[in-house]
């Protein structure tokens, strides 16, 4: 059933895109300047980094350095703090991919990693400064509350998941685990070996990134020029299917709910995003719906807070 209505949509997309090629044209236009001017640049030299990290004692090095702070703060065991790391910092969806990686080569659990998706896959700091508050926001002043506010939610959300993963008892070791980083084994070839295969894992993680970015640019291209009537509710659906260009479109609605709504879809990240995460999680047990609805609850904490600083913090 699911397979038939899932072919009967691909069927009606593809004769919408029969009859509006301008539209598709623009859309994947905007998509691929997007990926290339922005997304390629800022993900790709971290997912090659983190690959590299995973094939030497690298990752081994920043466990040992993180896990004081990490592993008594979100509960997980030591090498997942490498999960936490790369999720709060290197942007959607590199958190994702790390603790699907970490999964494959067992050194946590399908459990712990379904409790390290919930909070660790979040917008990078660099898009929030440079896209959010510069680019769109254009007001220096709200830098460090929308830093905190977008990380001080999933934080928060994490001590709440982690009530439906771990019951508040220690996560159960792996069965017959690696302990710890420092037992992953490098492939016997050596050298510019492993760079290479790193480097094309990046790459097809990275245009398959890619390749979800242009789709949803096409369709939100589409339904933005379908001749609905505009109204507020629709543009805040619109914005939800992809983050780059639904912050765009709430930037030009230029409201008293503009910031909040910004701050509540960055925290979401979009179905786009959440397309991105399911395909990184490919191979593994790990399933999306309980990511997309903790997500969804992180984007309410998220306006909750936002809203709270606006009428409480600046009065």
């Amino acid at each position: 059933m699911k397979r038939n209505i899932f072919s009967i949509l691909c069927v009606l997309f593809f004769l919408i895109m029969l009859i509006r090629p301008r539209e598709v044209f623009l859309g994947a236009q905007d998509g691929l300047l997007l990926w290339f001017q922005i997304v390629l640049p800022t993900l790709l030299p971290f997912l090659i980094i983190t690959n590299l990290l995973f094939h030497t004692n690298g990752l081994h090095y920043i466990t040992r350095a993180v896990s004081p702070v990490i592993c008594p703060l979100f509960g997980v065991s030591e090498t997942a703090g490498f999960a936490v790391i790369a999720g709060f910092l290197c942007g959607y969806p590199l958190g994702a991919k790390t603790t699907a990686d970490l999964l494959r080569q067992r050194f946590i659990t399908e459990q712990e990693a379904q409790y390290l998706l919930s909070f660790c896959n979040n917008t990078s700091p660099m898009f929030i400064l440079n896209f959010i508050v510069w680019k769109t926001l254009k007001n220096n002043a709200l830098m460090l509350p929308t830093l905190l506010i977008l990380y001080a939610s999933p934080i928060l959300m994490s001590f709440l998941f982690r009530k439906f993963y771990r019951i508040g008892k220690p996560i159960p070791a792996n069965t017959s685990p690696k302990q710890n980083a420092s037992e992953f084994l490098s492939p016997s070839s050596g050298g510019f070996d492993i760079v290479d295969d790193c480097i094309m894992n990046g790459f097809e993680a990275i245009v398959k990134v890619g390749g979800y970015i242009i789709l949803f640019s096409v369709i939100l291209t589409l339904l933005s020029n379908t001749g609905l009537p505009d109204s507020s509710i629709g543009n805040y659906l619109l914005a939800s299917l992809e983050i780059t260009n639904g912050i765009t479109l709430l930037g030009s609605l230029q409201t008293s709910w503009t910031y909040p709504a910004i701050l509540t879809l960055t925290s979401f990240g979009g179905f786009c995003a959440a397309a991105q995460t399911k395909c990184m999680l490919q191979g593994t047990s790990l399933k999306i719906m309980p990511y997309i609805l903790q997500k969804l609850v992180t984007a309410l904490a998220t306006s909750i807070l936002t809203v709270l600083f606006l009428n409480v913090i600046l009065l």
